[in-house]
């Protein structure tokens, strides 16, 4: 159990400085089980705190953990260059908490994008060594063929890359699209093996990283969530199942 000041908590949850925190609490916008706590040095114990300002229920985590369902002409970037930032989609506290993107999606790629302020967590999830499948599907701009689909599974040859990278699965659901594993995460891979492998990408969606589904959790484009640690546990290799 641990016990901090009513405003190191709120500070610590992206409120602002610890000057605008003690001004928000001092002044009696924020209140507990529909109790105003207006001293700022007060102790509380974090865990399991849920407390409201101006009218909005917060809960204390020591670290989020969420899932964006991320649209198109969005930037994984804390400082887009061309298009807004995915940060934009969320609110300002997550924002002054240092949330950052696990890895990159495409500006015009949208769907699963996890995010995070617990950089040990973004690290491991970034991780080449961890081999975490991908689901994404991909629109192409001809027709699949049986020959692409096994190019893929079989392996193409990148540009900069040493050996040939292959899906993990490759499965036509349609004329022009097909749902494709990857676990090795390099840049622009799925675009780029599709070119190799003779064909071109027209769009492209992260459906699922690891056992962890985005339809399981509901979102349309541009919503997010929080993940809780059931959906954290099924962001995992088929080796750690």
């Amino acid at each position: 159990m641990s016990k901090l000041s009513f405003d190191r908590i709120l500070q610590s949850q992206g409120f602002g400085t610890r000057k605008y925190c003690r001004e928000l609490i001092d002044d009696g916008d924020v209140s507990i089980n529909g109790v105003v706590h207006d001293n700022h040095k007060e102790l509380l114990e974090t865990q399991g705190l849920i407390f409201t300002i101006f009218d909005e229920e917060w809960t204390y985590r020591e670290h989020v953990y969420i899932c964006l369902n991320k649209p198109g002409n969005f930037e994984c970037s804390r400082k887009p260059s061309h298009h807004p930032g995915v940060l934009t989609l969320l609110p300002e506290q997550l924002s002054w908490r240092d949330v950052q993107p696990v890895g990159r999606l495409d500006h015009d790629t949208t769907g699963m994008l996890l995010m995070s302020d617990d950089g040990p967590f973004i690290h491991a999830q970034s991780s080449p060594k961890r081999h975490i499948p991908k689901l994404y599907v991909a629109t192409t701009a001809e027709p699949i063929t049986e020959a692409l689909v096994e190019k893929l599974l079989s392996g193409v040859q990148l540009h900069d890359e040493p050996e040939p990278l292959a899906a993990q699965s490759c499965v036509q659901v349609s004329e022009f699209q097909l749902q494709i594993v990857l676990e090795q995460g390099k840049y622009h891979q799925v675009k780029r093996m599709l070119a190799a492998a003779g064909n071109h990408c027209a769009a492209l969606t992260r459906t699922a990283i690891g056992q962890l589904n985005l339809s399981s959790l509901g979102l349309q484009e541009g919503e997010w969530c929080y993940l809780e640690p059931e959906h954290l546990a099924l962001l995992i290799s088929d080796a750690e199942k």
